[in-house]
């Protein structure tokens, strides 16, 4: 939570990272720092490190994304309120982190809202770190997904997300399969050989080295201690640990079973 108290405790021009993530972050938390402020002394803060900067523009591009995304076909559904709400459950946030990701995510819903200045600004702040860019990318296409569906409009925004942060349009298929693999089974004892593929992003057909490539490669893109170096909030570190989880089922499900065939 280290970043989240340098960046409250400082002072409104202090704090910000500038740029569209800078004053949607700011006019989000703002209050609570002038709140706070009259209980601080100036010139008396260090300079927030790079990897606390990334990890407020990944904050602050997450929930307002989400919400601009949620708004996307022209209504938010329940099942939107309820995607953003589930992430931050999966996240140790303390009450003020709530409240400013919810005031995000509703920023995020304005007409104006300043989507390629904001991933402009998110790429550039994470400094084209593959696999940060790709859990943004995922965490917004799990909410897409909230609703059992991904409809045009949606896809339209989830492509020109992926785009600028450097991936092409495989990428969304590809963590569709990968999603829709994890959230077929929530709850379920047994995840099914069908998904356990579909979440590695193997076919049945695949030897068993491809498939053996395919985990380690997931399970590297998802190391919960990675992502948080490379500026991943360790708030939301559960979500990758969930994400590894899920790999790690579906490698053990389909191993067992290719042992017991031969």
């Amino acid at each position: 939570m280290a970043w989240w108290g340098k960046f409250l405790g400082g002072t409104v021009g202090f704090m910000l990272l500038g740029g569209p993530l800078g004053a949607l972050l700011g006019a989000s938390i703002g209050h609570q720092i002038d709140a706070r402020r009259k209980h601080k002394q100036k010139g008396r803060h260090s300079p927030e490190t790079a990897t606390e900067r990334t990890q407020a523009a990944f904050f602050t591009a997450t929930f307002s994304v989400m919400g601009h995304l949620a708004k996307a076909d022209g209504q938010v559904s329940s099942q939107e309120i309820k995607a953003a709400t589930d992430v931050m459950d999966h996240m140790s946030f303390n009450e003020a982190q709530r409240r400013a990701a919810i005031d995000l995510f509703e920023r995020g819903k304005a007409v104006d809202f300043p989507l390629d200045e904001v991933l402009n600004q998110f790429r550039a702040e994470c400094h084209r770190q593959t696999n940060l860019l790709r859990m943004f990318l995922e965490i917004q296409v799990q909410a897409a997904l909230a609703d059992g569906r991904l409809d045009a409009a949606e896809n339209s925004i989830l492509l020109k997300v992926a785009d600028s942060l450097g991936f092409d349009a495989t990428q969304i298929d590809r963590l569709v399969d990968f999603l829709r693999g994890t959230q077929n089974n929530l709850g379920n004892q047994e995840q099914s050989l069908d998904d356990a593929y579909q979440v590695l992003g193997v076919t049945p057909s695949a030897e068993d080295a491809e498939i053996k490539t395919a985990y380690r490669r997931l399970m590297s893109r998802h190391h919960p201690d990675k992502l948080v170096a490379k500026g991943l909030p360790e708030e939301m570190m559960q979500l990758a640990t969930e994400k590894t989880r899920e790999i790690q089922k579906a490698w053990e499900r389909i191993r067992t079973y290719r042992s017991s065939a031969k």
